[in-house]
């Protein structure tokens, strides 16, 4: 499913959020978000009908990690090239896994963040089997509960 009307959106995000109550959105009727444990992965569910698997890091993170206190102007382009260092140690313990399941790995970068996303198409209007793939994210990649 591609375009899911606003209707079958809202209830299937309530219905998301009673199964998960871990879910938490950054914007009202917007996508779904879920922590996976401590390690910084995230889970998201989009009303487009996409399942995410992302782990990033945020270039103000990264430029403290690479300037290590001194007031160096270092260029967006530079920051994000060791962001994208800095992630290939998470990314690569889980990035066979997903591929294997059917996710596709991509690499966002904007002004404030680069992050590997691993995305997957749902069926939002098949509920049981949309909650058993967040199940197996949250057992293979989130330790919580």
């Amino acid at each position: 499913m591609t375009d899911p009307d606003t209707a079958t959106w809202l209830q299937l995000r309530a219905d998301l959020i009673q199964s998960f109550p871990q879910f938490y959105d950054l914007e009202p009727d917007g996508p779904l978000l879920m922590d996976l444990g401590a390690d910084g992965w995230l889970l998201e569910v989009r009303p487009e009908g996409k399942v995410l698997c992302q782990y990033g890091v945020s270039l103000d993170e990264v430029m403290a990690l690479m300037s290590d206190g001194t007031p160096e102007d270092l260029g967006t382009d530079e920051v994000a090239k060791q962001a994208k260092y800095f992630l290939q140690p998470a990314v690569s313990q889980y990035r066979p896994l997903l591929l294997q399941s059917g996710f596709v790995e991509e690499t966002e970068i904007t002004d404030e963040f680069v992050a590997v996303t691993f995305s997957r198409a749902a069926d939002l209007r098949n509920r049981p089997k949309l909650e058993d793939l967040l199940r197996w994210c949250r057992g293979r990649i989130g330790k919580a509960s």
